[in-house]
């Protein structure tokens, strides 16, 4: 559990305040999630899901907010914003940039079936096709410039043989920015604990923390690498085509998109395993915090680099 920023009900029952919302009825900490604060609210007229954001700077929220509530506006499956009596989707709790967004009933796929992976991707699918209208930008900072820095500063903790995995990667990785692919805002962090299901019935994407512009099927591949690995790095053949086969029946990949798509996945490998690395070894200061197990996403990325996956061909081009 993350809690960096502590919240009493006292300190809550003033911030709601601004809020058409009724009475707090309950508070209670969020056992998931390592990037921000997060909690549970119960009111006397709804129940709730309050971010306080420990990272992303206020100045960037509008573009992760008004995003949310643009997806949830065309139907994609997301919890939409709550906005104050004033209309602002976010103010100053505790000294951080907080906002509440609806709670969304259902549970992640653990693990997910062949059905939760197809429609999963659709999902993803319809969030693009969304996204493409949104017209606010902002880069990906989880990207190549950051991917630089945080080797940098994780290099002292490596082995050898990491160490000329991560650097041999990097320089494979060096022409990622200029490729042509489609790009949109993104989700960028769709693993199997941010989709909510009921049942076979995808009901929620959530946390939108790392949501970036960049290429859509950049997207694609972070999802297929958490949703479809085996276990020991290597994927999973047939949720793989599940996931890919429920997206492209929603947006069809296009040709470069197609001819990327090992290195794409190699890419969002190098990203998560560079991430937990950092928070592994640089933790920040925090009540309740927990790291994940970088060695995953290493396997991952070894697996990728030994034994790249294709696409099928498109059911069309049989």
């Amino acid at each position: 559990m993350s809690v960096y920023t502590p919240v009493t009900s006292s300190d809550l029952d003033a911030w709601l305040a601004r809020y058409a919302v009724g009475e707090l009825d309950a508070l209670e900490p969020i056992a998931a999630g390592i990037e921000n604060t997060n909690y549970f609210v119960t009111t006397s007229r709804g129940r709730y899901v309050l971010t306080l954001y420990e990272r992303l700077p206020a100045e960037d929220l509008p573009f992760y907010l008004n995003l949310m509530a643009h997806l949830a506006r065309a139907r994609v499956e997301v919890p939409a914003p709550q906005p104050d009596r004033t209309g602002a989707l976010f103010s100053i709790l505790n000294g951080k940039p907080a906002g509440l967004v609806a709670r969304i009933d259902g549970a992640p796929a653990e693990p997910p079936t062949l059905a939760q992976c197809a429609a999963t991707g659709a999902a993803l699918g319809r969030l693009h096709l969304a996204s493409q209208s949104y017209r606010a930008r902002l880069a990906n900072k989880r990207g190549p410039a950051w991917w630089r820095q945080a080797a940098r500063a994780v290099r002292p903790f490596l082995s050898p043989a990491q160490d000329a995995l991560l650097q041999q990667e990097l320089a494979y990785q060096a022409g990622f920015a200029k490729l042509k692919l489609p790009r949109a805002a993104i989700h960028a962090d769709l693993f199997r604990d941010n989709a909510l299901f009921d049942g076979e019935r995808i009901v929620g994407i959530i946390d939108f923390g790392f949501a970036a512009t960049d290429f859509l099927a950049y997207d694609v591949a972070i999802a297929v690498n958490d949703w479809c690995d085996r276990g020991d790095g290597g994927l999973d053949g047939e949720r793989a085509q599940a996931f890919v086969g429920g997206y492209e029946s929603v947006r069809p990949l296009n040709a470069e998109e197609r001819a990327q798509w090992p290195a794409l996945l190699r890419a969002a490998a190098l990203r998560f395993w560079l991430s937990r690395l950092y928070d592994l070894h640089l933790p920040r200061p925090g009540e309740l915090t927990h790291a994940h197990d970088p060695s995953r996403f290493e396997a991952i990325l070894r697996q990728r680099v030994e034994a790249p996956p294709r696409l099928a061909e498109p059911a069309d081009a049989r």
